[in-house]
């Protein structure tokens, strides 16, 4: 009797945004493995395989760098459709001579910390109107890094990010394109209208706008540093570009 329950949600989260130079390490270590994930993928995807098999490879990959847990999305399609990531049990497609294959690599490295990296392939030159919307997608992603710096809104920055989709003829994001990240896949800040919780330095985001519309669906994916200065160079070292094998 008498007891009292505080929330301290918000506490705990302002605490665990904010990552130490010994953890901000572990982090680019786990970008490290991705981009070797993302290397291994790059030499393993041909026409004839399936698109679960190069998941399997990029697990792999990241599962004998030390990384303990593992969401890999990945498909396959034809040009002037829009081929998104898909579940497991979407990703029985055989793929082929000419075909978009999308990749997003979400795991944490040995010590537990989580980045994520996305990228295009394209079996053979990839389609104007793909090149197209996946250069609009790199500069989203410039728009909404070149805001990460201390006190900024996170309602600024997704209103920065539609305006400039919407301004080069794509839909505006309705979906969560950016966050923070560290022990948890997804951690606050959220890059949303409702989030209250401003950019600081020290924080850990990932950055992964779309150029959407009828007939494309182009993305990148990065993770980014919060300095008192801004933005860190990006921790991915993977080209930002459509890998074309």
């Amino acid at each position: 009797m008498g007891s009292k329950f505080v929330d301290v949600t918000d506490d705990i989260d302002q605490i665990k945004v904010i990552k130490s130079p010994e953890e901000i390490e572990l982090i680019k270590g786990t970008a490290a493995l991705q981009d070797a994930a993302m290397e291994h993928v790059r030499k393993s995807i041909r026409p004839g395989r399936r698109d679960f098999e190069i998941l399997a490879e990029a697990q792999y990959s990241c599962v004998m760098h030390g990384s303990e847990r593992q969401l890999i999305l990945a498909g396959s399609g034809v040009p002037g459709a829009p081929n998104k990531w898909q579940f497991r049990h979407l990703q029985n497609r055989v793929i082929r001579e000419g075909d978009q294959f999308s990749i997003l690599i979400e795991t944490n490295g040995p010590a537990g910390f989580y980045t994520e990296l996305g990228r295009i392939f394209s079996l053979g030159k990839p389609s104007q109107e793909l090149q197209d919307a996946f250069g609009t997608a790199v500069e989203a992603q410039k728009v909404s890094v070149e805001m990460l710096k201390p006190g900024a809104s996170p309602k600024d920055i997704l209103e920065a990010n539609n305006r400039f989709l919407q301004k080069s003829g794509y839909l505006p994001e309705r979906r969560l394109y950016a966050h923070g990240q560290g022990y948890d896949l997804v951690e606050r800040p959220l890059i949303r209208d409702d989030e209250p919780m401003n950019i600081r330095a020290g924080m850990n985001l990932t950055i992964h706008p779309f150029a959407t519309n009828a007939t494309v669906w182009a993305g990148v994916t990065d993770n980014y540093l919060v300095t008192d200065e801004g933005a860190s160079p990006c921790l991915h070292k993977a080209p930002k570009e459509i890998i074309v094998v």
